[in-house]
Protein backbone atom coordinates (compact mmCIF):
# COMPACT_ATOMS: atom_id res chain seq x y z
CA UNK A 1 0.00 0.00 0.00
CA UNK A 2 1.05 3.16 -0.97
CA UNK A 3 0.00 6.91 0.09
CA UNK A 4 -2.74 8.00 -2.46
CA UNK A 5 -3.48 5.07 -3.38
CA UNK A 6 -7.03 4.11 -4.22
CA UNK A 7 -8.04 0.48 -2.72
CA UNK A 8 -10.49 -1.96 -5.13
CA UNK A 9 -14.16 -0.97 -4.42
CA UNK A 10 -16.19 -3.55 -2.81
CA UNK A 11 -20.23 -3.87 -3.35
CA UNK A 12 -22.57 -5.58 -0.57
CA UNK A 13 -26.17 -6.34 -1.42
CA UNK A 14 -28.31 -5.66 1.65
CA UNK A 15 -31.42 -7.37 1.44
CA UNK A 16 -34.20 -7.79 4.04
CA UNK A 17 -33.22 -11.72 4.60
CA UNK A 18 -29.94 -10.07 5.92
CA UNK A 19 -31.24 -7.97 8.50
CA UNK A 20 -33.44 -10.75 9.33
CA UNK A 21 -30.27 -12.86 9.48
CA UNK A 22 -28.36 -10.11 11.76
CA UNK A 23 -31.35 -9.71 14.01
CA UNK A 24 -31.15 -13.45 14.94
CA UNK A 25 -26.48 -13.18 15.71
CA UNK A 26 -27.21 -9.84 17.26
CA UNK A 27 -30.47 -9.93 19.55
CA UNK A 28 -30.91 -6.74 18.04
CA UNK A 29 -34.97 -7.10 17.11
CA UNK A 30 -35.94 -3.42 16.76
CA UNK A 31 -38.67 -3.36 14.65
CA UNK A 32 -37.80 -0.28 12.66
CA UNK A 33 -34.73 -3.12 11.31
CA UNK A 34 -38.12 -4.89 9.66
CA UNK A 35 -41.59 -3.03 10.16
CA UNK A 36 -41.94 -0.52 7.67
CA UNK A 37 -45.05 0.83 9.69
CA UNK A 38 -42.88 1.21 12.98
CA UNK A 39 -39.89 2.18 10.68
CA UNK A 40 -42.27 5.09 8.99
CA UNK A 41 -44.21 5.50 12.48
CA UNK A 42 -40.82 7.16 14.34
CA UNK A 43 -39.69 9.36 11.03
CA UNK A 44 -37.71 6.91 9.03
CA UNK A 45 -38.20 6.66 5.41
CA UNK A 46 -38.47 2.63 5.76
CA UNK A 47 -36.48 0.01 7.24
CA UNK A 48 -33.08 0.11 7.91
CA UNK A 49 -30.26 -1.56 8.40
CA UNK A 50 -28.74 -1.98 11.85
CA UNK A 51 -26.02 0.44 12.16
CA UNK A 52 -23.49 -2.42 13.07
CA UNK A 53 -24.29 -4.37 10.39
CA UNK A 54 -23.36 -1.43 7.90
CA UNK A 55 -20.44 -1.27 9.93
CA UNK A 56 -19.20 -5.06 9.74
CA UNK A 57 -19.86 -4.71 5.84
CA UNK A 58 -17.53 -2.00 5.76
CA UNK A 59 -14.94 -4.07 8.39
CA UNK A 60 -15.24 -6.99 5.62
CA UNK A 61 -13.68 -4.77 3.17
CA UNK A 62 -11.17 -3.78 5.43
CA UNK A 63 -10.16 -7.05 6.47
CA UNK A 64 -10.04 -8.38 2.35
CA UNK A 65 -7.96 -4.81 1.60
CA UNK A 66 -5.35 -6.20 4.78
CA UNK A 67 -5.58 -9.82 3.73
CA UNK A 68 -6.80 -11.20 6.89
CA UNK A 69 -8.53 -10.11 10.43
CA UNK A 70 -5.06 -10.77 12.34
CA UNK A 71 -3.67 -7.61 9.88
CA UNK A 72 -6.28 -4.73 11.41
CA UNK A 73 -4.76 -2.60 13.97
CA UNK A 74 -7.48 -0.53 14.46
CA UNK A 75 -11.12 0.18 12.68
CA UNK A 76 -14.05 2.98 13.70
CA UNK A 77 -16.84 4.78 12.07
CA UNK A 78 -19.83 6.95 13.15
CA UNK A 79 -23.31 6.86 11.64
CA UNK A 80 -24.23 9.60 9.51
CA UNK A 81 -27.50 8.39 7.47
CA UNK A 82 -29.33 5.06 7.07
CA UNK A 83 -29.22 2.16 5.21
CA UNK A 84 -33.06 1.90 4.03
CA UNK A 85 -33.52 -1.04 2.65
CA UNK A 86 -36.56 -2.06 -0.10
CA UNK A 87 -39.03 -4.95 0.93
CA UNK A 88 -37.92 -6.42 -2.67
CA UNK A 89 -35.66 -9.50 -3.85
CA UNK A 90 -33.30 -6.72 -4.49
CA UNK A 91 -33.00 -4.77 -1.59
CA UNK A 92 -29.83 -2.27 -2.02
CA UNK A 93 -26.02 -1.96 -2.08
CA UNK A 94 -23.92 -0.43 0.17
CA UNK A 95 -20.46 0.33 -1.54
CA UNK A 96 -17.20 0.90 0.10
CA UNK A 97 -13.75 2.39 -1.39
CA UNK A 98 -10.66 3.83 0.76
CA UNK A 99 -7.82 5.71 0.38
CA UNK A 100 -4.65 5.24 2.19
CA UNK A 101 -3.87 8.61 3.76
CA UNK A 102 -0.24 7.53 5.19
CA UNK A 103 2.25 4.17 5.79
CA UNK A 104 4.63 4.61 8.84
CA UNK A 105 7.71 2.95 8.85
CA UNK A 106 6.39 -0.22 11.08
CA UNK A 107 4.21 -0.99 8.18
CA UNK A 108 1.12 -0.16 9.07
CA UNK A 109 -1.12 1.94 6.49
CA UNK A 110 -3.77 4.53 7.31
CA UNK A 111 -7.07 4.43 5.42
CA UNK A 112 -10.00 7.15 4.90
CA UNK A 113 -13.10 4.63 4.22
CA UNK A 114 -16.23 6.14 1.92
CA UNK A 115 -19.43 3.72 2.58
CA UNK A 116 -22.30 5.01 0.35
CA UNK A 117 -25.39 3.62 -0.48
CA UNK A 118 -27.55 5.54 -3.44
CA UNK A 119 -24.60 7.56 -3.95
CA UNK A 120 -25.21 9.26 -0.21
CA UNK A 121 -22.51 8.81 2.25
CA UNK A 122 -23.73 6.48 5.21
CA UNK A 123 -20.91 6.89 7.55
CA UNK A 124 -18.33 9.84 8.49
CA UNK A 125 -15.09 9.27 10.31
CA UNK A 126 -14.93 5.69 8.47
CA UNK A 127 -11.07 4.93 9.27
CA UNK A 128 -8.99 2.05 9.16
CA UNK A 129 -5.25 0.69 10.08
CA UNK A 130 -3.90 -2.17 8.84
CA UNK A 131 -0.57 -4.15 8.69
CA UNK A 132 0.18 -4.63 5.09
CA UNK A 133 3.43 -6.17 3.36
Amino acid sequence: MQVGERLPERTYPVTRAHLVRYAGASGDFNPIHWSDRVATSVGLPGVIAHGMFTMALVGRAVEEWAGGPGRVVDFGVRFTRPVVVPDDDTGTEVVVSAVVKSVTDDGLAHLEITATCGGEKVLSQARAVVRHG
